[in-house]
């Protein structure tokens, strides 16, 4: 049975070790004290000053060992970070740029297939920002020059859904974006900032 899944769109009030509501029921579900974390990174290139920070704000909120799974730059180390997938007792995932995160995982594919073999297997998954649109079902290539279009790529897929982040000052512009690539009738999620969805069984709740 799969686990649960949490996307957070990220609250700028919640900073440092303070106590983040969101992260405090992912921890909850978790249901181990100080639970090992694995982190992924590739959506920030694996920037240490990031993952420093967030490692500061999981521990805060009841994470035990965070480790980075290094895949990205000349650190990258596949067999490390799938070694670190597989211990882990949760998987966090990263913002930054969905699009380079997305090519950061898929440049090496066991670890793609040791994320979802623990997924499938139950572990929980927790993901801040462009992260949690990386654990959804797909996002938007943006065009680069006037001649391009914005294309599809698949993300994912442990939540069943398509979903945006922090997007109310812009009225959802990259959402309205995304549903626009999609069949008629598709359905976008809009997750507010200082908000989260909880997944599980296939079952969405606004948190």
């Amino acid at each position: 049975m799969s686990g649960v899944v949490y996307l957070l769109a990220g609250n700028p009030l919640v900073r440092g070790g303070r106590k983040d509501p969101l992260m405090l029921s992912f921890f909850r579900d978790v249901g181990k004290a100080k639970p090992r974390v694995a982190y992924i990174g590739t959506a920030s290139a694996d920037s240490l000053e990031f993952f420093d920070a967030m490692r500061e704000r999981l521990q805060a909120n009841g994470a035990g060992e965070v480790e980075l799974a290094p895949l990205c730059g000349l650190d990258a180390d596949p067999a490390a970070a799938r070694r670190i997938v597989d211990r882990a007792d949760a998987v966090f995932v990263s913002g930054g740029d969905v699009a380079e995160g997305m090519d950061g995982l898929n440049a090496h594919r066991d670890v793609v297939a040791a994320l979802r073999s623990r997924f499938e297997a139950g572990t929980p998954f927790m993901g801040l920002s462009a992260g949690s649109i990386m654990l959804a079902r797909g996002w938007v290539r943006w065009a680069e020059t006037a001649g391009d279009t914005d294309e599809l790529f698949d993300c994912l897929g442990f939540a069943p859904i398509y979903c945006d982040v922090h997007g109310e000052a812009d009225g959802w512009d990259e959402l309205r974006a995304l549903l626009r690539l999609l069949p008629a009738g598709a359905i976008g999620h809009a997750i507010r900032a200082g908000t989260a969805l909880r997944i599980c069984g296939g079952v969405a709740e606004g948190i």
